[in-house]
């Protein structure tokens, strides 16, 4: 596409890929290096232990960059040391504080001094465990001014969990807090899911330290045993004068580690390097979300223990030298559906990042939005230019919803703007950029139109990002086929290059499908005419209907286009005839939720027109189970598809209270058996009518 057709975001794109050595140069001049790199992308090969051999690359080559300077000490010096860094908002403890630049790089440099003292140097791993609050940024940027990785878990997470990632990454110490706050539950300890991890674990960190909480006290054992009350160090190293000046790292040095869920198998590190890192992001929050710096304030309302977390809630925001929120709550019970609304409000936000799992909840409690129209009609919108969707696949109907409430309360030409990305590319791969250009002559704010809407799609591809779409022989299909989506290599300097210590894991994971020719992402979907990414599924959740590949997203898509679906979750089920059935999980909108498990029968047939008419004939489905709370998902927001299709398959041979696997990542295990007996329920109910369904899978099992 060029010419009159192409939009300048295409441009963009086209210059990227076509001159990633000029493009990415001119990028890494926004920030501060304390050494310049010799170049910008350098193409190398890695031989495995097995004698394969396989492309690589590194970015910005013989730099060095502190990201803390970056994000810090460079406002400060350049006189923004009183503008906001830090907004925290817990309404689950009733505390608000705010934290200047000058403020957050005292707390940030005596703590790392803190750290120094007690060992910790460069090159090493320190983890973090940890709730949504100030102390936890503080030392994220503490652990990077040492020149040290840091690698967070999700607080809250199983011991297991926080074993495993503590023996793949063997830190030399932990920075925890007495306790965690989930919503509207009572508070959670953490010093009993700690020790426990220490005592399932191979490797112990020497050192612990303990955030405390008026809420849950952790009185610390005696400090030779390795624990040790964090705000004592803290006053102990402020009162000596102690404070860590930044340790620079060369380009291609780790940042941090991040693990990645854990649904399947051992959780892998996905390793991120300092130079592209900084870089990238700098570009994205500018590019992307037309966040600038001073007087910009960000909401990304995800956690820490997230990529989304670590890219937007920590470094993105203060690269840019933006406020960003720490928010201690949910988007419903903290304490209703207009949590997200108060914020935008109190904070003046200018972008917004949610899952589109937050907003199917909140439409679940508010399906007439009148919290939002109620904030809305006094003006409290007003500062909102941007609606971020991540996480999973948005479905039309929500983004259209959304786009509507933006064109009548937020700020002019505001957008709501689905985005798609992973733990592994570190900032988005689509999306469609809120500004024009990505040189060096960006100045103030600019307000234009991004490439337009369509509904269903993930915008066009961010830069640096050559992304295509093959079948299962690598070989590209044409525009509008669905397909395996794979990217081009290298990726942009957010992307990673490897797995922590595990070279071999990240060949046979990404590259040894399609022969290390392109790097697969485990999703399907399309790119159409124009250009615009369709992210439709996982690879896993692809069903085969009578030979034809359909998507459960797209099948979604159709079942949630009724005004009553606030949500919905497809999964196939083995069927004696055509291989496999759909099988829709529904939740309803309506104020008071039907009991029963089997939809009324107009619904339901309204339901299957939608289905035929927007997917086709072939996809009809095999059956429908309604009820509130039963959709289980990760406590990132993913759906666990294949925790249902289990359900659905041990009850089609009888075992209703047969054990699930349910992985440690799952957001609340009580849904699962809020699911087990509706679909027991739905089996009791309909009896013989689906007959043909529990013979085709007993027939595969």
């Amino acid at each position: 596409m060029s010419g009159k057709d192409s939009h300048v975001q295409d441009d963009i794109l086209r210059h990227s890929l076509e001159n990633p050595e000029e493009f990415w140069a001119n990028q890494a001049e926004h920030l501060y290096w304390h050494k310049k790199p010799s170049s910008t992308l350098k193409l190398t090969a890695k031989k495995l232990k097995s004698g394969i051999e396989h492309d690589s690359w590194e970015w910005f080559p013989g730099g060095e960059i502190s990201t803390c300077y970056n994000c810090v000490d460079r406002h400060v010096e350049a006189g923004h040391g009183d503008e906001v860094a830090i907004y925290f908002d817990s309404p689950v403890t009733q505390v608000k504080q705010k934290y200047t630049y000058r403020q957050l790089l005292e707390e940030v440099e005596v703590f790392a001094g803190a750290l120094r003292e007690d060992g910790v140097r460069k090159g090493d791993v320190v983890m973090l465990y940890m709730p949504m609050i100030p102390a936890a940024l503080i030392g994220i940027l503490a652990v990077n001014r040492l020149g040290a990785i840091h690698s967070i878990v999700f607080g809250g997470f199983a011991p297991n969990a926080l074993a495993q990632r503590i023996d793949s990454c063997k830190p030399v110490a932990l920075l925890t807090a007495s306790c965690g706050i989930d919503g509207n539950k009572p508070p959670i300890p953490y010093r009993p899911l700690v020790e426990e991890a220490f005592k399932l674990a191979t490797h112990k960190p020497r050192r612990t330290f303990i955030w405390q909480r008026e809420q849950v006290p952790w009185a610390p054992t005696d400090r030779s045993a390795g624990q040790a009350s964090w705000q004592k160090v803290m006053n102990s190293a402020r009162s000596r004068g102690i404070k860590a000046e930044c340790v620079p790292v060369k380009s291609a040095d780790p940042v941090y580690i991040i693990h990645t869920s854990g649904t399947t198998g051992t959780p892998k590190g996905v390793l991120r390097d300092a130079g592209g890192h900084a870089v990238g992001l700098h570009l994205s929050i500018s590019y992307l979300f037309n966040i600038h710096g001073p007087g910009d304030v960000v909401f990304t309302a995800s956690d820490i223990g997230w990529v989304v977390g670590h890219s937007y809630i920590v470094y993105a925001p203060l690269l840019a030298g933006a406020s960003t929120i720490i928010y201690e709550g949910k988007p419903i019970g903290t304490p209703d559906a207009s949590a997200f609304w108060r914020i935008v409000e109190e904070y003046k936000v200018n972008t917004m990042f949610t899952a589109p799992t937050a907003l199917r909840a909140i439409k679940r409690d508010d399906p007439d939005n009148k919290f939002l129209a109620k904030v809305g009609e006094r003006g409290g919108l007003r500062t909102l230019n941007a609606l971020f969707l991540a996480g999973e696949r948005s479905e039309p109907s929500i983004i259209s919803m959304y786009q509507e409430l933006l064109d009548k309360y937020a700020a002019p030409s505001a957008h709501v703007i689905d985005n798609w990305w992973s733990t592994e590319t570190g900032s988005p791969m689509t999306g469609r950029a809120l500004v024009p250009h990505a040189g060096r002559d960006r100045k103030a704010k600019t307000r234009h139109d991004p490439p337009r809407l369509k509904p269903g799609s993930a915008g066009k591809a961010m830069p640096g990002f050559d992304i295509r779409v093959v079948d299962d022989e690598g070989r590209e299909v044409d525009r509008g086929t669905m397909g395996n989506i794979v990217l081009g290599m290298p990726l942009a300097p957010t992307g990673f290059r490897t797995l922590w210590d595990d070279e071999e894991r990240f060949y046979k994971g990404y590259l040894k499908r399609f022969q290390g020719k392109w790097l697969d992402t485990g999703d399907s979907g399309w790119i159409d005419a124009e250009g615009y990414v369709h992210v439709m599924s996982r690879n896993d959740d692809v069903l085969n209907v009578s030979a034809h590949r359909l998507s459960s997203g797209g099948i979604e898509q159709a079942v949630t286009s009724h005004p009553l679906v606030a949500e919905a979750c497809i999964v196939g089920v083995p069927d004696a005839v055509k291989g496999q059935l759909p099988f829709a999980f529904i939740t309803l909108s309506t104020p008071s939720h039907p009991t029963a498990a089997v939809p009324d029968e107009k619904l339901a047939a309204e339901i299957q027109a939608l289905v035929r008419k927007q997917v086709g004939a072939i996809a009809s489905l095999g059956g429908i189970i309604q009820g509130k709370g039963m959709i289980p998902k990760t406590r990132s927001g993913k759906t666990l598809r294949r925790v249902l299709r289990e359900l659905l398959e041990n009850a089609a041979k009888g075992e209703f209270d047969k054990e699930v696997a349910v992985p440690s990542t799952v957001e609340d295990a009580a849904v699962v058996d809020v699911a087990r007996r509706k679909v027991k329920e739905y089996f009791d109910t309909v009896g013989e009518k689906h007959a043909a369904i529990e013979e085709g899978i007993k027939a595969k099992l």
